[in-house]
């Protein structure tokens, strides 16, 4: 073999293997840029299970994306209080935010049937609106204009009616109470005589110590335990009409969500979903526990009278036709949810119902 010849080839190759590797790494940082987003939350950090989710959406990105994205999160009060993260979101303060939307229903109350709005959907009838029903398409048509872009990232299931310093027992003891409840419900609880309260979650406790508020709902056992409320108001009321299947948004700035590469989005889409997914998993897991330790801690549980829950589906029932009048946005989403609601029903009552009743029984009976 020509020597010569020989190592000028392998010179040429070698060259051309350093051009490749020096074209290929630019192109690789290109496709895979290394990005870095900030998520505040509405929750504090002691709520872990909740604040949990956004904690769980920066670990799954990140490991779907070799660590080039990553999300920081940061609980209530860190970055903003807990009631403006949307507004940090909007203005492009910070990137992210995992919240619920019905926090934000004195903006626009379209922000209400992001969450929960007062008899609306079960957790798992919500997932089905959301994922293959119109949810996330025309939610997103609304938070565009408000500049975000968002996604399902948390589900508490059906929550619990809330702690009261008195037995609430007819319409009339309803009268007068101030009450920390948020969204529409907060509404829907004026027209029955309640004076309703706006405060984040970390303040509750001392407002109902002192007296400020009467009565307070939250999420349901588990963190109802965490923030010792049995201790300040006796009572614990249920079902959380007006938050049957409650969902926790991850909203992202659009402009930002917008320029991420698209398997940046894909990654953050899926991590949401884990998070939507893995919080009901863990609320219905610790949740059966800590309502067995409130209740030997000396909570009385208390089921709303049929006369209160037929008189709050009224007012809710009014209230959405007064909004729908002159809020398009609501109108469309509202109806939407309802018509699928109106069937999702019919199966749940033939499926569902019927075999949790069933099986209800059977625990009841000491069976189980």
């Amino acid at each position: 073999m020509d020597r010569r010849s020989f190592f000028k080839k392998a010179g040429t190759a070698s060259a051309g293997a350093v051009a490749a590797t020096a074209l290929a790494a630019p192109a690789i940082a290109q496709e895979n840029p290394k990005i870095a987003w900030r998520m505040t939350s509405s929750f504090p950090k002691s709520l872990d299970t909740i604040y949990g989710g956004a904690e769980d959406i920066a670990k799954h990105v990140a490991a779907a994306t070799d660590g080039n994205f990553t999300i920081q999160p940061f609980a209530a009060g860190e970055i903003v209080p807990g009631l403006q993260a949307v507004d940090a979101v909007a203005a492009g303060t910070v990137e992210a935010a995992h919240t619920t939307s019905y926090y934000f229903v004195g903006k626009d109350p379209t922000y209400a049937i992001g969450t929960a709005i007062p008899f609306g959907l079960n957790s798992r009838l919500t997932n089905a609106w959301y994922y293959e029903g119109n949810g996330n398409k025309l939610m997103n048509e609304f938070y565009a204009t408000q500049g975000m872009y968002a996604l399902p990232a948390g589900n508490t299931g059906a929550q619990m009616g809330g702690w009261f310093r008195k037995e609430i027992n007819t319409l009339d003891d309803l009268k007068g109470v101030k009450m920390r409840i948020a969204g529409l419900a907060g509404r829907v609880m004026e027209k029955v005589g309640v004076i309703p309260q706006q405060i984040a979650g970390g303040d509750i406790y001392p407002a109902l110590e002192k007296g400020t508020i009467d009565a307070a709902e939250f999420v349901g056992p588990y963190d109802d335990l965490k923030l010792g409320f049995h201790k300040v108001a006796k009572y614990y009321y249920y079902p959380g009409w007006w938050e049957g299947g409650p969902t926790v948004h991850g909203f992202f700035n659009l402009e930002k969500w917008s320029s991420l590469p698209k398997h940046y989005q894909a990654a953050l889409t899926d991590a949401c979903a884990f998070a939507n997914t893995n919080m009901l998993a863990k609320y219905d897991t610790k949740n059966p526990t800590a309502l067995k330790q409130l209740v030997a801690e000396g909570a009385t549980l208390r089921p709303f009278s049929q006369e209160i829950m037929e008189a709050c589906f009224q007012a809710a029932t009014g209230i959405y036709a007064e909004i729908s009048g002159t809020n398009q946005y609501f109108k469309k989403i509202y109806d939407d949810q309802t018509a699928f609601k109106r069937d999702a029903y019919l199966w749940m009552q033939l499926s569902e119902y019927t075999f949790d009743t069933f099986m209800m029984i059977q625990q009841r009976a000491g069976k189980l």
